[in-house]
């Protein structure tokens, strides 16, 4: 199928092209461990500061608003370029994260969270994997109880990618504990630095550890 680009479309490519040209890092991303987040950090920090971060996130949120279109225009430029990879330890913020947030967030949550996100200045992991349900999220066993304005967790969680380097975790977890599969369940913005939090690395055959087990030790996460 021929796609039909404007003439806004191939001013896009042409800028988005120059700009990759003079600004992709010429040293490899390091393959695992803190020197990967904080390589991750400074390129998100360097999209942010030179106005191409969060290409398919609204304007009014810090982003540039892309049609679907210059979306894939850009990807296709960081390729082109080989620039790093968007599937990195921001990819979770970038990704899902913050766009629930846009969708369903509080103004202050929005407030606070999304410029850490679009900077680089907060990385987030996904809670939803567990250890005796994999993604099958239908049973999941995590359970929140309210206690006054905070939410009490207790259980684990399974596979979770960069949980070492999160600043945040968007949390599922059960709050209804009558309620079957995919009812009574709740997400969580969860800050990785609370008490009761353990984080265990597991090491692959490739000798990485960027995935881990999580465990929840009646960790008190604000309700706000």
């Amino acid at each position: 199928m021929d796609l039909q680009y404007s003439e806004s479309d191939r001013e896009f490519r042409s800028k988005a092209r120059d700009w990759l040209a003079t600004n992709v890092p010429k040293s490899a991303r390091p393959a695992n461990g803190h020197t990967s987040a904080k390589f991750d950090r400074d390129w998100q920090r360097k999209l942010y500061d030179h106005g191409w971060a969060g290409v398919a996130w609204p304007k009014e949120f810090g982003g540039l608003g892309l049609s679907g279109l210059q979306q894939v225009i850009w990807y296709e430029e960081l390729a082109r370029a080989r620039a790093p990879h968007y599937i990195n330890t921001t990819y979770v913020a970038l990704m899902h994260a913050g766009p629930t947030l846009i969708a369903r967030g509080t103004d202050a949550q929005k407030a606070f969270h999304l410029p850490k996100i679009l900077s680089g200045e907060s990385l987030w992991c996904q809670g939803f994997s567990e250890p005796n349900a994999g993604s099958d999220l239908a049973s999941l066993k995590t359970r929140g109880v309210v206690d006054g304005d905070h939410i009490v967790v207790t259980g684990a969680k399974m596979w979770t990618t960069d949980a070492q380097h999160g600043d945040y975790q968007e949390l599922l977890i059960r709050t209804d504990p009558d309620s079957q599969r995919h009812k009574g369940l709740t997400w969580l913005i969860c800050d990785m630095k609370l008490p009761g939090m353990d984080i265990k690395p597991i090491r692959t055959m490739m000798g990485d550890e960027h995935i881990n087990t999580v465990f929840y030790d009646e960790v008190r996460v604000p309700i706000s």
